[in-house]
């Protein structure tokens, strides 16, 4: 976001946006949040991850002009999603896997009401997923789906969100590329999608496709 393409080895400040209150990082993009509730993007751009309605790479942050109200940002591989103080979740880039969220594997350029969504608390992305919490502390995922990341008991994908069921009293969420891991409000962690080294931490690693209880945590605070 500093005008340039060449690599730097020390932190560079960004001239704007200001009064920042959030950030997220992609695989190749970034997201700000400001106080004011508009959201900033800037780098490569080939997906639409940026959300201006182009697929024009940007080296200083844009505002994304169809997006106010926001409360909090995330960001996946190639996509990217929003929070609104409403509590509906928008989403915007890639989605050959569904990680959008609206029915479909269409890519979109700008942002989209994820479908289907309300009272929303807490967003998160994988690589090619995403998941939320809601404020009766259920969670819910949508996306790409090979090794079990959406909890579903499948490993088939799903373009809209789906309830990861028998998980109540859920505080938190977090997402690696390819697994999810989740904290309840009676302090155990419960971990569930890609397991090849040992990334859910059940002794094991054999993928797990419906949530796995990490044994070994107990009185957790966060997660990530």
């Amino acid at each position: 976001g500093d005008g340039t393409t060449e690599y730097k080895t020390t932190p560079v400040q960004l001239s704007s946006p200001s009064n920042v209150i959030a950030i997220a990082g992609g695989g190749y993009h970034s997201l700000a949040l400001k106080s004011d509730g508009t959201v900033w993007a800037w780098g490569d751009n080939r997906s639409g991850q940026l959300g201006d309605g182009t697929t024009t790479n940007r080296k200083t942050p844009i505002q994304l002009d169809s997006l106010s109200g926001i409360t909090a940002i995330a960001c996946g591989a190639w996509f990217s999603v929003a929070l609104k103080s409403d509590g509906t979740v928008w989403a915007w880039g890639d989605n050959n896997h569904g990680e959008l969220g609206d029915g479909t594997t269409a890519t979109r350029t700008i942002p989209i009401q994820v479908s289907g969504l309300a009272d929303v608390s807490m967003i998160n992305c994988g690589g090619d997923h995403s998941i939320v919490l809601k404020n009766n502390g259920t969670v819910w995922t949508w996306g790409f789906n090979q090794y079990g990341q959406l909890g579903d008991g499948s490993t088939n994908n799903r373009s809209a969100p789906y309830p990861v069921e028998k998980l109540k009293n859920v505080t938190s969420i977090a997402s690696g590329g390819d697994h999810t891991v989740v904290l309840k409000s009676d302090g155990t962690v419960w971990a569930w999608g890609s397991n090849n080294s040992g990334q859910l931490g059940d002794g094991t690693t054999t993928n797990r496709e419906i949530p796995t209880l990490v044994k070994t945590l107990h009185n957790v605070i966060s997660v990530s």
